[in-house]
């Protein structure tokens, strides 16, 4: 019996790392690969997308925010929580409940994933998901050059390296490049995944939904 042949796939996942709906996507993705794993193989890139690019440094308090940028009620503010919750402990995901309690700037820590991606051995990965579980697990400030130094640090990126990367300039051009490129496909919303550089998939969507779109295409090759 002939095995399946191994279908590489490219894939962009667009995201900001203060955006709950990006874990949860990534969560789905990394569940439907794993399904399809002896017939598709990914080379996963993380691509900058930033939410509130004007952010201040301090943040903003997530309920003032949220409720200013959606006009959203407080109801539906914890109906939205909670959903998110729920959706994330279905995928082994954790956001503790009151922990992120403020919006911050991210542009920091787009450059150090850039740095992350040029770094190879699955890094940049390592790093995206360290600074979910940062954020949005422990309530740590994901702008926060401390935070964004230990983190690199713990999942074997050159704290040094990193330090010298954010008191610097450096890969600010690219990221905002890599922004640019993105809102001119069209991209206002985030996740969305892109995948071999012309199928789209938007939002958190479940884990089923990536499998079928990861099987056609495979198919379609």
């Amino acid at each position: 019996m002939t095995a399946p042949v191994l279908q590489k796939m490219k894939i962009d996942f667009v995201s900001d790392v203060s955006c709950p709906w990006c874990v949860i996507g990534l969560k789905a993705l990394e569940d439907a690969l794993g399904r399809v794993a002896g017939e598709v193989q990914a080379d996963l890139h993380f691509q900058p997308f930033e939410l509130n690019p004007q952010m201040a440094a301090e943040g903003q308090e997530i309920i003032e925010h949220l409720t200013q940028k959606y006009g959203s009620s407080p109801e539906q503010l914890a109906q939205n929580r909670e959903r998110i919750r729920a959706r994330g402990q279905e995928l082994g995901f954790t956001f503790t409940v009151g922990a992120r309690n403020r919006i911050y700037n991210t542009f920091d820590a787009h450059r150090l994933l850039h740095w992350a991606e040029e770094e190879g051995q699955g890094l940049q990965l390592a790093l995206k998901e360290a600074l979910f579980k940062a954020y949005f697990t422990d309530g740590e400030n994901p702008g926060s050059h401390e935070v964004l130094t230990r983190v690199a640090g713990e999942v074997g990126l050159d704290v040094a390296r990193a330090q010298e990367i954010l008191a610097s300039g450096e890969y600010t051009e690219e990221v905002r490049q890599r922004q640019q490129f993105y809102r001119q496909q069209g991209i206002s919303s985030v996740p969305a995944i892109i995948i071999n550089d012309k199928h789209l998939i938007s939002g958190g969507q479940p884990p089923e939904v990536f499998e079928q779109a990861l099987r056609q295409i495979a198919a379609a090759v």
